[in-house]
């Protein structure tokens, strides 16, 4: 007998999900390392807990955490105003890829 709630997948079990998850947590070291470099201490503190959110969250609060990294881009507070394209534009393209993995999945059930 599973004691697998029906519906509640783990991550392992959608590896589209959990690359697109994985390749977003390395983006966002990468602009953690970028702010912290920088002295800004307001993208840092932003940015912090998101690589290892990314890395560690269950599918169920995955989707809180990129629409959370999603919002660092808002159209007049942008976090590309503070820290260089070659770092933020491939977050916002693997937090959009998630994004999509997570919708295609809500869109099986």
């Amino acid at each position: 007998m599973s004691s697998r709630i029906p519906g509640r997948e783990a991550r392992h079990e959608r590896p589209a999900i959990d690359e697109a998850a994985l390749i977003a947590a390395r983006d966002a070291d990468r602009l953690l390392a970028a702010a912290r470099a920088a002295g800004d201490e307001r993208w840092t503190a932003y940015l912090a807990p998101l690589p290892d959110r990314l890395r560690d969250d269950g599918l169920a609060d995955l989707r809180r955490t990129a629409m959370r990294a999603r919002a660092a881009f808002g159209p007049k507070d942008s976090i590309r105003d503070a820290l260089p394209a070659e770092l933020t534009e491939p977050f916002v393209e693997a937090i959009d890829r998630l994004l999509r993995e997570l919708a295609r999945q809500e869109n099986r059930r």
